[in-house]
């Protein structure tokens, strides 16, 4: 027997049929006593800019395993090469893994051609590489080097998508290092000037994005020379207490003025109260 099919025409708009499935789904799971994995949320601030004579890469040095930080001094400038470096972000295994494989893999491209790698050698294999597993490594990377055609500088996204600019960043606390990026970045800038830039956009990842934080790394890439500062910079110094108008000459302490804030009222209440007994133990320290 023919069934009769009736072409209806696309209703306008969005569906939301799948938000009410997966609602379904949802609490079926639930009573079965499981539950659906949550999106797990990193934390890093990678950036890096083109200068006159080459590339500053930075990155802050926190490592986070949820809303703990596992490692407070861990490393996410990578080598790739003796004249590429590559900043990482993401899960941190993802992250060392995938650039030792490429960096592997670039050494012997660099002996069975007998001169340094390019800089879009390395992309186009890192690029490659995380396409193929269609963003299930978690790799967001800033790949910075200088070659026989001048400095150049990439960002790469965990699906595989690349983009070529003057400076670029990543992380969780990419919005706040742009944002520095985009008032204070000019073309040919000095090496003093653009890693002073640099830092200045880690250090606003770090004051303002929660999972970053600790110390500011550089990587200076020039023609024939690598500077790698470890740490260039501590952000936050532990025990330092400085306030904003204070910076300048620091005291180590949050103390104001009497009269700073205005006393709206002020209510004296006497409390008579008799010392019944008073016994002193000493704190275990061991």
């Amino acid at each position: 027997m023919a069934t009769l099919s009736v072409c209806q025409p696309p209703v306008g708009g969005f569906s939301f049929d799948n938000c009410k499935r997966n609602a379904v789904l949802e609490a079926d799971v639930n009573k079965l006593g499981c539950s659906l994995p949550a999106a797990r949320k990193t934390g890093t601030t990678i950036c890096g800019i083109v200068f006159k004579d080459g590339i500053v890469l930075g990155a802050d040095t926190r490592a986070t395993e949820g809303m703990i930080v596992a490692d407070k001094n861990c490393s996410k400038i990578h080598y790739i090469s003796p004249n590429i470096y590559c900043c990482g972000a993401g899960t941190a295994a993802d992250t060392e893994m995938t650039t030792q494989i490429i960096s592997s893999n670039l050494e012997l491209h660099s002996l069975s051609t007998g001169r340094l790698p390019r800089v879009a050698t390395a992309n186009r294999m890192l690029k490659q590489m995380l396409f193929r597993y269609q963003g299930y490594i978690g790799a967001a990377l800033v790949l910075g080097g200088v070659d026989c055609n001048g400095p150049h500088l990439y960002s790469i996204y965990p699906h595989g998508s690349t983009d070529k600019l003057p400076y670029v960043t990543m992380g969780s606390g990419s919005l706040a290092a742009m944002a520095v990026f985009e008032d204070r970045y000019k073309p040919e800038m000095e090496e003093d000037e653009a890693k002073r830039l640099v830092r200045d956009a880690i250090a606003a990842g770090i004051f303002n994005d929660l999972g970053s934080g600790s110390n500011i790394d550089l990587c200076v890439i020039t023609k024939g020379n690598v500077d790698y500062l470890r740490p260039h910079d501590e952000a936050n110094k532990k025990g330092v207490r400085v306030t904003e108008l204070e910076a300048a000459h620091p005291t180590g302490d949050y103390k104001y003025k009497r009269g700073t804030t205005g006393v709206l009222s002020k209510t004296t209440i006497p409390l008579n109260l008799e010392v019944v007994e008073e016994t002193v133990q000493t704190m275990d320290t061991s």
